[in-house]
């Protein structure tokens, strides 16, 4: 019998604690030679303290960390510590010399799907300083930058932060069958659960000072929950049907999967056995036409500008009631301008737009400035300033019972607005954007600062909500499980429907990327103005020195949207500080209002240059 892997490093009954709670209680785990561990659990309940003992940088209050001899480790924290001085080759490379890198292949691979290539690109070059860099070009930089060290022991707390669904494909092939070699190990904390079940062999839960280990991705982990909570008989009754409920989905799998969950199957099936579909969506459309009628968004021969560039061009988009879309795209292709165009926000520079007359609309933006108002208020309260009962899945539901779905527990609805993190600032948003009872909601990135167990509380709670629901995300599993149809913006004018949900698009970019130019559906699908036998108009010719000229653009744009971004977060800062001073507060909503113009135009500035940049 063949020895078991050793351990590159353990955790021996070690004790954590952070004031008076105890993250860590007598935990006992080791990360062995070949694996790869998926970290989940509630935010604020150790998973990075686990990280850093791991890695040595946070000291234990008791037990030990025992570490292979020679092991090396190398960690992706949330926040970097690069030099702002440095260059891009300096963080990346090192002292390694140029025929080094360059005649290695997994170096070239890194460089090529986190850096745009070996000039790196996306970052303005080798020579580009990181002081002016944005939060997500730094993530990027740090993360290349530990992928071409390649420690034996590699730990990364949320490493999909800043990467959109094209980035985080290639991490997770990259991580999963390109990087694993003998003496190597990977620790991995992320609430992208497509990302975990794509990399992770083994689990741990990091739950009340206790670690968890399971075999498998997140579908095996949601499997083994289920029966250990079974088996143990406990008495958290709705925790355990919602495991069982996603369990179900994770089952059947939307038609867009393309491979089958990483667990047995028959114990899969004896476990839900008789249970329904997560959405009844026959009686979910019904209960939603009566809310909303026969229309709810008839987008008809609809052109979308910004500036002198098309975003979309002869676009018709039929929406009813009961409909659940998830829009993916490119940066810059529009997603943020389509929803605005639904809203009413941006006008149409040729076309209709259509709204049915008893729509009522509920946008949950990355913004939280609607919160600034309540600042001073309990939880609780500011959830029944809107409404004290809503109804939702065909029952009356109080404020209080719908915040404690979503994570206000016991005390916690008495706290002051103000006084919550970001991430509960999000599900405060939620409530109360439920609240108000809309019969059509749109959510942009709805993941941000929310923990595994937040985003299936939030998926249970819509899977009762009838309405039209409409979902711009980076984070395929979210956009599989939320909703029942995807379309993409593919930054060529048009608005792609995708049978074959997220994988499709992903294989659309990779055409678009292996023919040097962007796809266009309506060149090879409808006829051109000549009538249906005439030609499509060719595309431009571009010489090597533009296409390098758009390529450095493309950089640019994206670094300052990025910038644009990390400034509307301090400016709702800025505003929930001035909640009680209005000369202030409007000084404020006017800056916010000139970082929107702003991104329009550097969304245009982006689309100008990426057909020359696709050469």
């Amino acid at each position: 019998m063949a020895a078991p892997p050793a351990n590159l490093v353990a955790l021996d009954r070690a004790r954590l604690v952070a004031g008076t709670q105890v993250l860590l209680d007598d935990v006992s785990v080791g990360v062995s030679d070949g694996d790869r561990i998926g970290v989940v659990g509630r935010n604020g309940g150790g998973k990075s303290s686990l990280l850093g003992a791991l890695v040595g940088t946070r000291p234990l209050d008791e037990g030990r960390v025992v570490r292979a001899g020679g092991v090396s480790a190398g960690m992706l924290g949330q926040v970097d510590a690069l030099d702002p001085v440095a260059t891009v080759r300096e963080v990346v490379l090192g002292d390694l010399a140029e025929h080094v890198w360059a005649g290695d292949p997994r170096v070239r691979e890194v460089l090529d799907g986190l850096l745009g290539g070996t000039d790196a690109q996306a970052l303005g070059g080798w020579d580009a300083v990181v002081g002016p860099m944005s939060g997500g070009e730094r993530r990027r930089l740090a993360l290349a930058a530990l992928l071409v060290a390649d420690p034996d022991l590699l730990v990364l707390d949320e490493p999909t932060n800043h990467l959109d669904v094209e980035g985080v494909a290639w991490l997770a092939a990259y991580l999963s069958s390109r990087r694993p070699r003998s003496g190597s190990g990977l620790l991995v904390v992320t609430h992208d659960r497509w990302f975990l079940d794509a990399v992770s062999t083994r689990t741990w839960e990091v739950a009340d000072g206790q670690v968890h280990v399971y075999e498998g991705g997140y579908a095996a982990y949601v499997l083994a929950r289920v029966e250990r909570q079974r088996v143990a008989k406990v008495t958290e009754e709705r925790r355990a049907n919602l495991a069982r409920k996603e369990l179900a989905w994770l089952r059947r799998g939307p038609p867009a999967r393309t491979s089958k969950p990483r667990f047995r199957i028959e114990a899969a099936t004896a476990l839900i056995e008789g249970e329904p579909p997560p959405r009844d969506s026959v009686e979910l459309v019904r209960f939603a036409t009566t809310r909303l009628g026969k229309d709810v968004f008839d987008l008809v021969d609809a052109t979308v500008t910004v500036g002198d560039r098309t975003l979309l061009e002869d676009v018709t988009w039929r929406i009813g009631p009961g409909d659940r879309y998830g829009v993916v795209g490119v940066n810059g292709a529009g997603k943020s301008t389509l929803l605005r165009v639904l809203q009413g926000q941006h006008p149409l520079a040729a076309g209709r737009l259509r709204t049915g007359k008893t729509v009522q609309v509920a946008c949950l933006s990355q913004e939280l400035r609607e919160l600034d108002r309540v600042a001073g208020w309990s939880v609780i309260d500011s959830i029944t300033e809107v409404r004290s009962f809503t109804m939702i899945g065909g029952k009356e539901v109080s404020a209080s019972s719908l915040a404690q779905r979503l994570g206000f527990t016991g005390g916690r609805q008495q706290s002051r607005v103000g006084d919550l993190s970001g991430g509960e600032r999000r599900r405060l948003q939620f409530v109360r954007l439920l609240m108000d009872e809309p019969n059509v909601l749109m959510l942009d990135e709805p993941t941000n600062d929310l923990d595994i167990d937040t985003l299936t509380s939030m998926e249970d709670v819509l899977d009762g909500w009838a309405g039209t629901l409409l979902v711009v995300s980076h984070d395929r599993y979210l956009l599989e499980r939320m909703t029942d149809r995807q379309v993409a913006l593919l930054g060529d004018g048009t608005l792609r429907d995708l049978p074959g949900g997220v994988e499709q698009y992903l294989e659309l970019r990779a055409r678009i990327r292996e023919a040097g130019r962007v796809t266009s559906a309506r060149s090879t699908s409808a006829p051109s103005s000549a009538g249906s036998g005439g030609a499509s108009t060719p595309r431009a010719a571009y010489t090597p020195a533009q296409v390098r000229e758009a390529r450095k653009t493309l950089a640019r744009v994206e670094r300052a949207l990025d910038r644009l971004h990390e400034e509307e977060v301090l400016l709702h800062d800025q505003m929930a500080a001035a909640a009680t001073d209005p000369t202030r507060l409007a000084e404020l909503t006017e800056a916010q209002r000139t970082l929107a113009e702003q991104e329009e135009a550097l969304e245009l500035e982006w689309l100008e240059a990426s057909e020359a940049a696709e050469g």
